[in-house]
């Protein structure tokens, strides 16, 4: 490990408390667009806004694998001392991401048609959904390079330049969201409307930012890395075989969330919409905890590019303590807080009884999710797609046969099954990690190996 980016508790705080704020931000994105239509008092558009979020998040986060994919390679080439192919996996990220952006825009008809179909919802609630989806969509060849563009800071290590450019993205889209539905009364478009430009604001400033890391804007960058690197054949069959396991992994993890969501419109409208309520407590837990997850993806990438087995795991117990402690906060902050939290996210009295009732489940999930989210990291730094992908499937199978056993006790069951999933991903990645571990077979000792470089 190199000295300037030491491993201690101090170093990993530092290297987090920027990914905490960047992705405190995100679920105040989906707090807002809840809350700037929840206080309308429109049960049907609140609806309308969840089914309409979780179909885009399926589509969208299908490429997930543009930013966890990127985090784990970009770790190891810095790991190994490799800068020209860290140079060159944002450029091939970044056109890949916009080339699926755009095909996700043409498509976008018939993905929503087909979504449609599949999802329970009333004509009402789906009439919402669709007109928010339509904003969002726009979106689509931004939001996908922006995956890419931080995945690679994030590999890098360069969390406070992966914050400026999430902050900036959240903050563009909170007033927009606000603008367009208050101030034009666009209503549940104008809440995709408003995330789509926020998109393509962040992608403006993304490509700023990579350039100054990079020490060259993208033409510049283009230039001066090789062809025959840039097109290796070698390099690029494990891109899109880490990719293609990642992202089978990701399309199994969102079907799961599609079908919370659903079972939630199984029940009606004001189950749904409290279940999305609910949905944004355990987004902030997710997202914040992420912080620490993401920092074992670079940690742990960067060790297992070097082969430090010593470096490896001491990274693993550090980030693991810093997210257990943060867990419990969340619990406790939930369960204290939650009523007063709800009562701001929506006025109609039926979704906030709903709400309450089902509460210290959310309150829960970020003590049982901690665990599958920081294996998660552990495999995505280490690049280790097909575990991700098989416990993946596995885990949204069992969670799928849970739901149909619980259906008997309505909303109930439909958190049991939810929370359940959390400890059921935990322990399909859990499986594979003495494998991973036999890899690394001899700790390093001090001073043996070579230190890689560290990117400017």
């Amino acid at each position: 490990m190199n000295a300037a980016h030491p491993l201690t508790r101090a170093s990993i705080f530092t290297q987090a408390w920027p990914i905490m704020l960047g992705q405190a931000s995100v679920p105040l994105v989906g707090i807002v667009d809840t809350a700037v239509i929840g206080r309308t008092g429109d049960a049907t558009a609140l609806a309308g806004v969840a089914l309409g979020a979780t179909i885009i998040n399926l589509v969208f986060w299908t490429f997930g694998f543009l930013r966890m994919g990127m985090t784990g390679l970009t770790a190891q080439a810095n790991g190994s001392g490799d800068p020209r192919e860290v140079d060159a996996l944002l450029l091939r990220a970044l056109g890949i991401g916009f080339a699926l952006g755009v095909a996700v825009l043409a498509l976008s008809a018939p993905i929503g048609q087909l979504a449609f179909a599949i999802m329970a919802g009333s004509d009402a609630v789906t009439s919402e959904a669709g007109g928010y989806m339509q904003g969002r969509f726009y979106g689509a060849p931004a939001a996908l390079a922006v995956y890419a563009m931080n995945g690679w800071l994030l590999g890098l290590g360069r969390t406070r330049e992966a914050l400026a450019l999430q902050i900036a993205m959240n903050l563009a889209n909170v007033a927009l969201d606000i603008w367009f539905v208050w101030g034009l009364d666009m209503g549940t478009f104008g809440v995709g409307l408003g995330t789509a430009c926020a998109e393509w604001l962040a992608l403006a400033l993304g490509l700023v930012i990579v350039s100054r890391v990079a020490g060259a804007n993208l033409i510049a960058l283009t230039r001066r890395t090789p062809r025959a690197l840039l097109f290796d054949r070698t390099r690029l069959l494990r891109l899109f075989a880490v990719n293609r396991d990642i992202m089978i992994r990701t399309i199994a993890l969102l079907l799961l969330f599609a079908w919370f969501a659903n079972a939630g419109a199984r029940i009606g409208a004001a189950a749904l919409a409290a279940n999305h309520v609910l949905l944004q407590f355990v987004n902030v837990a997710a997202f914040i905890l992420d912080a620490f997850a993401f920092t074992a993806e670079e940690r742990v990438g960067r060790a297992y590019g070097a082969r430090d087995r010593q470096q490896f795991m001491r990274s693993i117990r550090l980030t693991s303590e810093f997210a257990l402690a943060s867990g419990v906060v969340f619990a406790l902050a939930f369960l204290l807080a939650g009523d007063a939290v709800i009562d701001i996210l929506t006025t109609d009295a039926q979704v906030r009884a709903e709400a309450r009732r089902f509460l210290p489940f959310a309150a829960l999930v970020p003590l049982v999710g901690m665990s599958s989210w920081m294996l998660d990291g552990i495999f995505i730094g280490t690049t280790r797609g097909r575990a991700l992908r098989n416990a993946g499937i596995a885990a949204t199978i069992l969670y799928v046969a849970l739901d149909y056993s619980l259906r008997p006790l309505d909303n109930w069951g439909v958190w049991i099954a939810i929370t359940a999933s959390y400890l059921l991903r935990a322990g399909g990645l859990a499986l594979y990690f003495p494998g991973l571990l036999r890899e690394i077979k001899v700790p390093t000792l001090p001073g043996s190996i070579k230190r890689p470089e560290t990117r400017p």
